[in-house]
């Protein structure tokens, strides 16, 4: 398996490309519209040929390149069941799985962040957490249809329920870290750790955190995969 992690420096997101050595075939999950021309230089410099452009969730914090590369590459826009994204080619279940040569992708639903969320398991060995699980933190639970009772349960039965050695991979980080583990997480989340579900529900009622700066502009966007209207 060909993985990269890539970075955006303005809203710390992380992008990754997947892709199956053999067939040359990829995926893009969680593009960043400003980093398009980027994505698509390491595409052409890799000889791989875009199939997917999939999202954890329709972001609030910036706009996808979905829209841009589908036309450039002619790849099908993918996004959570439920999410209110009409532009999307196609919607992912829980539970099922995106083959890319000898790479398997499996959807795993996490809602909470958001209503329509989806971790992506790639392997068995690496986890996208997008914005549900973070390294040491978790997604906000205060907009966009969230529940924080919600993300409590589906991180501790279906994400810590994972092996220990499972890669997380999450879609931010704003402190410069790239990787961690299930294992570490259930060990030193200090947002999880020692915490049942009510504290956990009471913690994150007590962030008041500001909006995300471009949630104005993103979330309606994000709902047309990434296509900007023009004023």
């Amino acid at each position: 398996m060909l993985f990269r992690q890539l970075f955006d420096p303005e809203t710390s997101t992380y992008t990754y490309l997947i892709a199956d050595p053999e067939t040359k075939v990829a995926l893009l999950v969680d593009s960043v519209l400003e980093q398009v021309e980027r994505d698509r230089q390491l595409l052409a410099e890799l000889g791989l040929t875009l199939k997917y452009c999939l999202e954890t969730h329709i972001h609030a914090d910036h706009i996808t390149g979905t829209a841009q590369l589908r036309e450039a590459t002619g790849c099908e826009g993918i996004v959570p069941d439920q999410a209110q994204a009409v532009c999307a080619n196609r919607f992912i279940r829980d539970g099922e799985v995106l083959q890319v040569g000898s790479v398997r992708v499996e959807a795993i639903a996490t809602p909470g962040h958001t209503d329509s969320h989806m971790a992506y398991l790639v392997n068995s060995t690496h986890l996208l957490t997008g914005d549900g699980l973070l390294i040491r933190g978790c997604g906000r639970t205060d907009f966009q249809s969230g529940d924080a009772g919600t993300l409590y349960d589906v991180v501790t039965q279906r994400l810590f329920t994972l092996p220990d050695s499972t890669l997380v991979y999450p879609g931010h980080d704003y402190r410069g870290r790239t990787v961690s583990t299930i294992g570490e997480e259930k060990q030193w989340n200090p947002r999880f750790v020692g915490r049942n579900r009510e504290e956990f529900i009471q913690f994150m009622a007590s962030l008041h955190l500001p909006n995300p700066k471009k949630i104005v502009e993103a979330v309606p966007a994000n709902e047309r995969c990434g296509k900007v209207l023009a004023a």
